[in-house]
C-alpha cells in the first residue's frame, strides 16, 4: 500500500522516482509520519508518492529537483548517524523551500565524529550537529534546554576530545553546589565526599568516554578538574576547556565571576535548563540574564535545544513539550520561549 498526497495544481509536472535500501530506510528519512511528507509537498511545491523502497517525486522541474536535493541530503544526514525527526524534518525542508539547499549542505561536508578513548559520539539530532559546529567556532558557547537534548554530553565529548588532541591542557568541570548552598564547610568528609553528589553527572559522562584508570590518573595530576563553582573565583583558566554545567542555578554575580575566568587559548561551554531553576525565588537566574547581556558578543554563540531535540525516550519529548504549552502558551513554531 502506498501513500498518495495531495496535488499541487500543476498538470505539466516532470517525474522521477528515488530509490533505497528498503521501506524502512525511506520511512527513517522523513520522521516515520506521513504529515512531514505533506509538509514537503506544501513547502516544495511538488507532489510525493511513496511505496515500499521508493519515492516518487512529481512537479515543476525546478521543483522536483530541489526536492531530489532534499531526500538526498536526508540520506546523507542518515549514512552519518542522524536521526531524522520531525523538527530537523520541517526545518530542513523549509530551507530547501527558501532556497536555502546549498548551505544546508555545508553540514554534511565535514561528518561530526567526536572520538574518545571508549566509544565514538556522532550527533544525533540536526540540533546536536550545529550545537557541536558551534563549540568548534566558538570560544564561549551556551547550551540551553530541557534535560536528554545532550547538551552537557556533547559538551563532555568536545572537551575530552580536545584534551586527546592536544588541543587543550586540562578541563576543568563546574557546577554550583545550589542544594548545598555552596556552603560545603558544613557537610560531612573531605573535599571530594562533600562535593561528589553534586558532581555525579559530570563523573558519570567522563567514564563513559575514559576507562577508569585514566580518569583517576588524569584527575590526580590536576589535568582534569572537578570542582564547584564556588572554588573558580579568584581564577585564570588559561590553555583549558571548561564546563559550567547547571548554569540555571548560577546568580547573575556568579554567572559573571565563571565568564571572567577565561584565559589564553581557551573554550568554555555554559550548559543549563532555565525551566528547572533551584534558586530562592529572591535571586535571579545568571542563566537567563546572560542571554540578554550577550546575545550581541562575537564570538559568542548561544544555542537553544527545544523538546523536540530530546534523545531519550519519545515520551520525554512529549512531556517536555506538554509543559512548555502549560507553562508558555504564547510559544514560537519551534517551541523556544518567547521573550517577555
Amino acid at each position: 500500500m502506498g501513500n498518495r498526497y495531495s496535488d499541487p495544481g500543476n498538470s505539466s509536472a516532470t517525474s522521477k522516482t528515488l530509490h533505497f535500501p528498503s521501506p524502512r530506510h525511506v520511512s527513517s528519512l522523513y520522521g516515520g509520519r506521513e504529515e512531514n511528507l505533506v509538509h514537503a509537498e506544501r513547502a516544495l511545491g511538488v507532489k510525493l508518492v511513496t511505496r515500499e523502497d521508493w519515492v516518487k517525486i512529481e512537479g515543476p522541474a525546478d521543483k522536483a529537483a530541489n526536492a531530489e536535493g532534499l531526500f538526498s541530503f536526508l540520506d546523507k544526514a542518515r549514512s552519518q548517524g542522524m536521526t531524522i525527526r520531525t523538527p530537523d524534518f520541517h526545518r530542513i525542508a523549509d530551507s530547501f523551500a527558501r532556497g536555502e539547499g546549498g548551505q544546508i549542505q555545508s553540514l554534511l561536508e565535514q561528518p561530526l565524529v567526536i572520538a574518545t578513548n571508549r566509544k565514538t559520539i556522532v550527533p544525533k539530532t540536526l540540533g546536536q550537529k550545529l550545537y557541536l559546529q558551534s563549540m568548534l567556532a566558538h570560544p564561549v558557547v551556551f547550551g540551553i534546554g530541557p534535560a536528554g537534548t545532550g547538551k552537557t554530553y556533547l559538551a563532555m565529548a568536545a572537551a575530552v576530545n580536545a584534551l586527546l588532541k592536544n588541543e587543550v591542557e586540562r578541563v576543568v568541570l563546574t557546577r554550583p553546589a545550589v542544594e548545598a548552598g555552596e556552603a560545603l564547610g558544613f557537610l560531612p568528609g573531605d573535599l571530594r565526599e562533600k562535593i561528589l553528589p553534586y558532581l555525579r553527572p559530570l563523573y558519570d559522562a567522563l567514564h563513559d568516554m575514559l576507562d577508569a584508570d585514566d580518569v583517576a590518573r588524569l584527575t590526580e595530576k590536576g589535568v582534569i578538574e572537578i570542582a564547584p563553582l564556588a572554588y573558580m573565583r579568584g581564577r585564570t583558566l588559561a590553555h583549558a576547556f571548561v564546563i559550567l554545567d547547571e548554569a540555571q542555578n548560577t546568580t547573575p554575580e556568579q554567572m559573571m565571576m565563571f565568564l571572567t575566568r577565561l584565559g589564553e587559548e581557551s573554550r568554555m561551554v555554559v550548559t543549563g535548563d532555565i525551566t528547572q531553576i533551584d534558586l530562592p525565588r529572591s535571586k535571579q537566574s545568571g542563566l537567563l540574564e546572560v542571554r540578554h547581556i550577550l546575545a550581541d558578543v562575537p564570538g559568542i554563540d548561544f544555542h537553544t535545544f527545544s523538546g523536540a531535540d530530546v534523545v531519550r525516550h519519545p515520551l520525554v519529548a512529549r512531556i517536555i513539550e506538554a509543559y512548555d504549552a502549560y507553562r508558555n502558551p504564547i510559544a514560537s513554531d519551534d517551541g523556544r520561549e518567547e521573550k517577555r
